[in-house]
């Protein structure tokens, strides 16, 4: 491919390939896992952790595989999850980042060393604690941030986690979360965006601008149903007025050679359908609107 090209949803979408090479099938998996980790695409959607998923899972490994068990078991190879040190990691490494920003922009002002130029939420007195909100895939989280010297302080559903030792360093995150130590590769995607990745399973944080408002931000907080890839429709199995369940079938796509079901992200009705069978969309387009549950 060159500059300029166009991926269509109508041709096969691979852009690159990813190969490699060793005495045996453990250690060459062992390798490919190695290589996806090390993986970064920035400015459109990948299946890169569809692969990492994939290649972990027992029957790749074991060497069970058949070329109809992606079309029978597909829900096992979800999108990989945050858990707690994550986000945690994820809301030191975007406040560092910020503070960093704004202190280089505050050195090219009249009064660099100005405490008002901090983003920190500094005051008179004890610091103040900063608010801040993180998406992952369909999830938020809200915390409070109180930076501490060279340390943190954070607040997520509402217990205290004491972050320290932080360094961000080529394109590695370390850091003492609650004493224990971790360590994250790290993909800065502008001030308010990044990829992390603890060695099995990478997730892509987006911070929540408040003046986005929650309802915003993404499939499933304000019941839109988005298209995860490029594909086509090939089957609808609701309709506008339709009450579905958490997790129910609405929709399945034809996509990467496969086809997607797409699922209910919450219980509600479906409001509006904006999609028909045989369409072709892109990744993000709102396919259903799930509106509240019947009361």
């Amino acid at each position: 491919m060159a500059a300029g090209d166009v991926v269509s949803v109508f041709y096969d979408p691979m852009i690159a390939k990813l190969i490699v090479h060793a005495d045996d099938r453990p250690s060459a998996l062992a390798l490919m896992r190695q290589a996806l980790a090390e993986c970064h695409v920035q400015g459109l959607k990948t299946n890169l952790g569809f692969l990492e998923a994939l290649l972990r899972h027992p029957a790749v490994v074991e060497g069970r595989i058949d070329t109809g068990y992606l079309d029978r078991h597909l829900e096992e190879f979800a999108a990989a999850e945050a858990d707690e040190a994550m986000v945690l990691a994820a809301a030191t490494a975007l406040l560092l980042h910020q503070s960093g920003l704004a202190a280089a922009c505050a050195a090219t002002g009249p009064e660099p060393g100005s405490p008002w130029h901090r983003d920190d939420g500094w005051r008179l007195g004890l610091p103040a604690a900063r608010p801040l909100r993180l998406q992952a895939g369909a999830r938020q989280w809200s915390l409070q941030a109180c930076r501490i010297g060279a340390d943190w302080e954070l607040q997520l559903d509402g217990r205290r986690h004491a972050v320290a030792g932080v360094r961000l360093s080529g394109g590695w995150l370390q850091l003492r979360i609650n004493g224990q130590g971790r360590q994250f590769r790290l993909h800065l995607e502008g001030e308010n965006a990044l990829l992390l990745h603890d060695g099995q399973r990478r997730v892509r944080f987006q911070q929540v601008l408040e003046q986005a408002g929650v309802e915003d931000a993404g499939s499933g907080g304000d019941g839109r149903v988005l298209a995860p890839m490029p594909g086509r429709v090939a089957l609808l199995r609701v309709g506008a007025g339709d009450t579905v369940a958490a997790g129910q079938e609405l929709l399945v796509m034809e996509a990467m050679k496969m086809e997607l079901a797409i699922r209910a992200p919450r219980a509600g009705t479906v409001a509006r359908v904006r999609t028909a069978p045989g369409e072709f969309v892109e990744a993000d387009a709102v396919l259903l609107e799930i509106g509240a549950e019947p009361a």
